[in-house]
């Protein structure tokens, strides 16, 4: 049987900038609150984290913060996937020697490949390092699925334990979860499909929402698997409002506009990616209000 990295919770952490790089006080008090509330897991220099627009510097020195802060109190993965195998390879290299418990590897995007390309792409990297591989199919960002048989094919490697399934197609999971069985652990990259892909076998969620509510989204998980089921389908539908509207504009936008309502001062997202609607911020703070009320 394979490793298991998490079953629960895994945050994937925004990342606080300033004017010249990283406000690293505001990231260790974000990643402080995670721990003390009862995330599985902290995810860094992912999607929610805009790894896209920090340089190599930016996520070596996240990285290795994030390693030395949680002190492995719980995993910590790392995020280093790209569109440039070698470059993936140097710094899942590095994050493996400043002693993350994982990698989260995304799909090539932009330039993608076939189905053959990305088990060539994954095996390049699994065989360059000894941690375990979290994959990251995300199509609605990269332009590229991983099928269910490239899946089985990959879930063939030892180190490549696991899936971050965010194609929000339900059908291909339970494909997967068919054809790989413990080879490959599932997590829900969708907030608002948790309970679905639990249902299917998988072993938690790689979150958005956990980053102002992780206790939340910890005992919703928990609660499944303690069968409380009832319990953890009503937390999955009172917590859709709101999750509605950390996706209502491009993540992570909204998530960051929120940890700035909890008083985290994640400052701005960003270039491309723009501060929140006013129309979008006034929905977010309802939703978070009322989400308050609720539970």
């Amino acid at each position: 049987m394979k490793k298991i990295l998490f079953k629960g919770c895994g945050t994937a952490i925004a990342t606080p900038f300033t004017e010249t790089g990283i406000n690293f006080e505001a990231l260790k008090k974000l990643i402080e609150y995670q721990i003390i509330e009862g995330a599985d897991a902290i995810i860094v220099c992912g999607t929610t984290g805009e790894s896209s627009t920090m340089s190599t510097n930016e996520k070596e020195d996240v990285i290795k913060f994030t390693v030395d802060i949680v002190d492995k109190r719980i995993p910590v993965i790392a995020g280093t996937g790209g569109n440039n195998t070698s470059a993936v390879i140097e710094l899942s290299r590095y994050a493996e020697n400043v002693g993350v418990d994982g990698l989260l590897i995304v799909t090539p995007y932009y330039n993608k490949t076939t189905q053959e390309g990305l088990i060539a792409h994954y095996s390049a990297v699994a065989s360059s390092i000894n941690v375990p591989i979290i994959l990251y199919n995300v199509p609605s960002r990269t332009g590229l699925n991983i099928s269910s048989n490239t899946m089985l094919e990959l879930s063939k490697i030892d180190n490549i334990v696991a899936v971050k399934e965010a194609s929000g197609n339900i059908s291909q999971v339970a494909q997967i979860a068919n054809l790989c069985k413990d080879n490959l652990y599932i997590y829900s990259g969708n907030d608002d499909q948790v309970l679905p892909i639990l249902s299917l076998g998988g072993i938690g969620v790689i979150s958005v929402l956990s980053n102002i509510y992780p206790k939340y989204v910890h005992d919703m998980v928990i609660n499944y698997f303690n069968g409380n089921i009832t319990n953890a389908v009503s937390m999955q539908l009172n917590s859709l409002d709101l999750i509605n509207s950390l996706f209502s504009e491009v993540n992570p936008i909204p998530i960051k506009e929120a940890l700035n309502m909890f008083g985290f001062n994640f400052g701005k997202p960003r270039l491309p990616l723009v501060e929140m609607s006013s129309a979008g911020k006034e929905l977010l703070k309802k939703n978070i209000e009322n989400f308050a009320q609720k539970n």
